[in-house]
C-alpha cells in the first residue's frame, strides 16, 4: 500500500486495508485519505497532529482518525536516545463507509454505526481502559481473510460505538477538512517545516517563504486552514514538546533547559505561554502529574 501526501491508493480487490509496520519512523508527511483509520501504536512515542490539534502518543495508544482528516504521527527524538536502531511499530486499518463498503453501511442494521461516524467525524483517542481490547480486535481484523475480515471489522466498530467514557476528540467540531489536493500538499509542507524546525527561531519570513507567499498572505492562509495564527500553532507545538520533556524528568535539563530546548528564547516567555496553553505553570504541571501517578499506584 502506497501512501502519498493527502492520497491513499486502495487496491480494487480490497474493501478493508490493513497494515503492520515496523520501521525507524512513522510516515513523515502530513496526509489525509477518504478512508477512516484505526491505528494501534505498539511501540513508539511522539506527537499526533490531527487537523488543527496535537496529541501526545506512546506505546499502547489507539486512535480512530476520521475520513479526510489531515494527520501525522511525529516520532519523538528522545524515544531513540541511546539506541539509534530502535524501531516504531504499529497496526492500522483503513475502511471507507462511503466507498466500496457503501452497500454494507446502507443496510438498516448499520444505522447506529452511521450515526456514530457522523457524531465523531474527526475521530478520537481510545480511552486507556479500552485500548487493550480494541488493539486485540485490530489484530484480529489484520490477521483475518475472506468474510471474516468484514465480520471482525463490524465487531470492532461495535466495540468503539459502545465506549461510554468521555473521549479525547482529535480536533474541534468546527474544523473543516474540505481542502483541495494542492492546498493539502501546501499545508503539508508548511506543517512539516514547523515540525522540523520548531526548536529554533522561525521568523514569519521563513515560514512564508516555505509556502511561496508574502507574510500577510501567509497569515491569512494559515488562519483560514488551521484556525490558528502561526504564532499560536508554533507555541502549542513547543509546549507539547516541553510537556513530554518535563514529565520525562531528566535531571540535567530542569525547567529552563526544557524551555530553551523546545525553542523558547526566555524562561519568562516560556512560563507565560505554557500557562496560557495548559492552564498551569510548568511546576504545577509536573506536580499534578506526579500526584496523579502516586494516586494510581495507591489504588
Amino acid at each position: 500500500m502506497k501512501v502519498f501526501p493527502f492520497t491513499l491508493f486502495v487496491p480494487d480487490d480490497k474493501s478493508v486495508i490493513s497494515e503492520y509496520i515496523s520501521q525507524p519512523y512513522f510516515y513523515q508527511y502530513l496526509h489525509r485519505h477518504d478512508e477512516w483509520q484505526i491505528t494501534w501504536v505498539q511501540k513508539g512515542e511522539g506527537t499526533l497532529i490531527a487537523g488543527n490539534n496535537m496529541h501526545s502518543f506512546s506505546s499502547g495508544d489507539v486512535f480512530l482518525i476520521g475520513a479526510n482528516l489531515p494527520h501525522l504521527f511525529k516520532s519523538n527524538p528522545e524515544y531513540f536516545a541511546g539506541d539509534e536502531n530502535k524501531n516504531i511499530s504499529a497496526c492500522s486499518l483503513y475502511f471507507n463507509p462511503s466507498g466500496i463498503l457503501k452497500a454494507l453501511f446502507d443496510l438498516p442494521e448499520m444505522k447506529l454505526l452511521n450515526s456514530f461516524f457522523k457524531n465523531n467525524k474527526h475521530g478520537f483517542k481510545i480511552p486507556q481502559q479500552w485500548a487493550q481490547e480494541i488493539s486485540n480486535q485490530i489484530l484480529e481484523v489484520h490477521q483475518s481473510s475472506g468474510t471474516h475480515v468484514l465480520f471482525n471489522l463490524v465487531q470492532l466498530l461495535n466495540t468503539l460505538q459502545g465506549i461510554n467514557e468521555e473521549v479525547e476528540v482529535l480536533c474541534s467540531e468546527v474544523y473543516s477538512s474540505d481542502i483541495s489536493e494542492d492546498e493539502g500538499i501546501r499545508l503539508s509542507n508548511i506543517i512539516n517545516f514547523i515540525m522540523r524546525n520548531y526548536n529554533r527561531q522561525i521568523t514569519l519570513d521563513d515560514i512564508a517563504n516555505t509556502a511561496y507567499m508574502t507574510p500577510p498572505a501567509f497569515c491569512r492562509y494559515f488562519k483560514q486552514h488551521t484556525g490558528h495564527t502561526f504564532v499560536s500553532f508554533l507555541n502549542e507545538v513547543r509546549v507539547n514538546d516541553a510537556c513530554k520533556s518535563l514529565l520525562a524528568g531528566t535531571k540535567t535539563d530542569g525547567i529552563s533547559g526544557v524551555a530553551y530546548k523546545a525553542g523558547f528564547n526566555s524562561i519568562t516567555n516560556f512560563n507565560r505561554v505554557f500557562k496560557s496553553v495548559t492552564g498551569q505553570s510548568p511546576r504545577a504541571y509536573i506536580d499534578a502529574y506526579h500526584g496523579l501517578s502516586r494516586a494510581n499506584l495507591a489504588l
